[in-house]
C-alpha cells in the first residue's frame, strides 16, 4: 500500500476548470465537505471569472475568501507544469479532453503528479495511455480518466459484483443503466467530437492495443450483445456504445480477483420495447448528425458548454445501474444508484476520487490506471458515505 505521495507539495488538490458548470459544481462540493485542513487552489485562464468563483465558494465558507487562484492555460505549457508541481492531485473539467486534455495529462505525468478528469472520450484515453502512461510510471504518478458517471458507477460496480460473487472460474457481467437527467454542455460536445472521429477512434484503440501488455494466463474483455429483453431484471436491454464497457475491461485485466476470464457487456435498460427502440434511433440519428459538418455545427450551437439544468431539475434527476454477474454456476444481482448522473453525482464522485488519491491508503500502482485499480475499496466507502448506493438485490 501507498506513503502519502508529494506531501511536501504545496496544495493536496487544484482543481482546473472551475468557472465551467461541473466544475463550479465540483468547487462547491470541496467547499462543503473537504476535510479540515485541505489545502487547494483553483486554476484557470481568467483570473476575474476565477474570483467570481471564489466569491461563491466564500458564500458556503468565509474562510475561502482567501482561496488561493493559479494561472494555467492549455495553451502554456509552462503554467501547467507550475500548477502541476505544486499538486498532489490535479483535477480538470476542461473538455473535449481530445481538445484541450493531453497538455495537463503531460505535465502531471511528468511531475509525478495525481491526475482526475471526467473525460468519456475513449479516444483520449487511449493515446494518453500510449504517450504518457510510460512516463507516469517512471515518476509515480496516477492517471485516473473517467471520475464521474462515466464510468465510476460501471467500474466500482462491476468490481462490487465481482467481489460478492468470488468465483474461482470464469465470470461474465453485464451493466444495465437507467437514468433521468440531462447530459451537459460539455458531455454533449464531448460525444459529438467523438462520433465526428469514428476513423480516429479506432486508430487510437488500435495504436493502445500493440502498447499495452496483456495479463498472463487470464483474459478480460468488453464484449458486444445483440438487444434482448432480459427475464431477470424485466428489462429491454439496448446496447450502450460508451467508453464504460472498456474502463470495466482493463480493471479486470489489471486486477486478479476477476478471475480467469473475465467478460462485460453493457446496456442500456427500458421498460417497454418501444422505448428501447426510440432511444436506438436517437442513438443512429446523432451518429449520423455528427458525420455532417453542417448540422454537428448547429446541433453544438444550441447545446453550449458550460451550461447546465438548474437546481430543481438537478434534484428530480437519478440514476441506477443493476448489475447480474455469473459464475461457478452461482447468479449475483447487485446495484449502484444514486441522483442526478450528469452533474450532482458526477461533481462529487470526480472530487472523492481527488481526496481518495490524496489521502486514502491505496494501492501502489502508477502510470494510467482505472478507478478500481487505483483506488476501489477506499473510493466505495467514500461514495457510500456520500449517499451513493452499492446493494445488494435478493
Amino acid at each position: 500500500m501507498s506513503a502519502p505521495r508529494n506531501a511536501d507539495r504545496e496544495f493536496d488538490v487544484v482543481l482546473f476548470g472551475a468557472t465551467g458548470f461541473t466544475g463550479q459544481l465540483t468547487a462547491e462540493y470541496l467547499a462543503r465537505h473537504a476535510p479540515d485542513g485541505l489545502r487547494w487552489a483553483l486554476a484557470g485562464r481568467s483570473p476575474e471569472k476565477l474570483e467570481r468563483v471564489r466569491d461563491r465558494l466564500a458564500d458556503i465558507d468565509p474562510e475561502l475568501k482567501l482561496l488561493e487562484l493559479l494561472h494555467a492555460d492549455v495553451a502554456d505549457p509552462a503554467s501547467l507544469a507550475d500548477v502541476a508541481g505544486r499538486a498532489r492531485v490535479v483535477i480538470t473539467t476542461v473538455g473535449p479532453y481530445i481538445t484541450f486534455g493531453e497538455p495537463l495529462v503531460a505535465a502531471c505525468a511528468e511531475a509525478g503528479t495525481d491526475y482526475v478528469d471526467l473525460t468519456g472520450e475513449p479516444e483520449f484515453v487511449d493515446l494518453m495511455y500510449v504517450a504518457h502512461h510510460a512516463t507516469a510510471e517512471r515518476t509515480g504518478a496516477r492517471i485516473v480518466h473517467a471520475c464521474g458517471f462515466d464510468s465510476i458507477p460501471h467500474d466500482l460496480g462491476a468490481w462490487f459484483t465481482v467481489q460478492e460473487l468470488q468465483a474461482a472460474g470464469p465470470v461474465t457481467v453485464r451493466g444495465v443503466v437507467r437514468a433521468s437527467g440531462m447530459a451537459s454542455g460539455g458531455t454533449f460536445h464531448s460525444a459529438m467530437t467523438a462520433l465526428s472521429r469514428t476513423k480516429l477512434v479506432k486508430q487510437a484503440a488500435v495504436a493502445r492495443r500493440r502498447a499495452e501488455t496483456r495479463p498472463e494466463g487470464r483474459s478480460s474483455k468488453a464484449v458486444a450483445a445483440r438487444p434482448h429483453r432480459d427475464k431477470l431484471l424485466g428489462y429491454w436491454l439496448l446496447p450502450l456504445p460508451t467508453i464504460d464497457p472498456s474502463i470495466v475491461a482493463r480493471s479486470g485485466a489489471a486486477l486478479a480477483s476477476y478471475g480467469p476470464k473475465f467478460r462485460y457487456s453493457h446496456f442500456a435498460g427500458t421498460k417497454t420495447l418501444r422505448y428501447a427502440a426510440g432511444g436506438a434511433g436517437a442513438v443512429t440519428a446523432l451518429g449520423l448528425a455528427a458525420q455532417v459538418k453542417p448540422l454537428r455545427n448547429a446541433l453544438l450551437g444550441r447545446i453550449k458548454q458550460g451550461e447546465g439544468p438548474g437546481e430543481a431539475k438537478r434534484e428530480k434527476s437519478w440514476f441506477t445501474v443493476d448489475f447480474v454477474g455469473e459464475g461457478d454456476g452461482r447468479v449475483v444481482h447487485t446495484r449502484v444508484s444514486g441522483g442526478d448522473p450528469g452533474y450532482g453525482e458526477t461533481s462529487k464522485m470526480l472530487a472523492e476520487s481527488a481526496l481518495c488519491l490524496a489521502f486514502d491508503d491505496n494501492p501502489d500502482v502508477a502510470g494510467q490506471v482505472t478507478t478500481a485499480q487505483a483506488m476501489a475499496e477506499n473510493l466505495k466507502a467514500r461514495l457510500v458515505a456520500a449517499g451513493i448506493r452499492f446493494e445488494v438485490i435478493d
